[in-house]
């Protein structure tokens, strides 16, 4: 009987990592051009997301720092660390792109740009229970609308998920 980990015990080991030693975590990004909170009043988690852009090529932005803090379970404060590793640095295009994919996995929808997602894919799991889904997109999600605030030349954004 052989005792080597099988991919859902490794999985779980980086969510736990994140969660345990999260990144880019913090509760202020001075300056930053966009904030938004996003709440889950199904399971209590909520989470504030500070954007900053690098905008020093105006015709393909990126994400030049992201941090997030929060209330949460472990699933949604762990995907949120991964999330903000996989996305800093890129375009906005591209991050958007990216938390498509991840939300398309999510929901069962098949594995794109796994070696983009980073630890992201190690919430892929969370998919087979449903009531964790919101959990895990929670930061993702908050992403999305703070890319969507940024271009629209607004600075902050409320949303709660039903």
């Amino acid at each position: 009987m052989s005792s080597t980990p099988n991919l859902d015990d490794l999985y779980q080991e980086i969510i736990l990592d994140h969660y345990r030693k999260p990144r880019h975590r913090a509760a202020e990004l001075v300056p930053h051009d966009v904030h938004v909170h996003h709440a889950n009043p199904l399971c209590g988690d909520e989470l504030d997301l500070r954007l900053r852009v690098d905008s020093t090529d105006s015709s393909a932005p990126r994400v030049g720092e992201v941090v997030y803090d929060g209330d949460g379970c472990s699933i949604s404060m762990a995907s949120a660390s991964a999330m903000t590793e996989a996305v800093t640095g890129r375009e906005l295009a591209d991050a958007d792109d990216l938390g498509e994919a991840f939300r398309l996995m999510m929901h069962g929808e098949g594995l794109k740009r796994e070696d983009d997602l980073l630890d992201g894919v190690a919430f892929q799991g969370v998919a087979k229970f449903p009531v964790r889904v919101k959990c895990a997109l929670l930061g993702w999600m908050a992403l999305k609308d703070a890319i969507s605030t940024y271009r629209a030349g607004n600075q902050e954004h409320r949303v709660t998920h039903d």
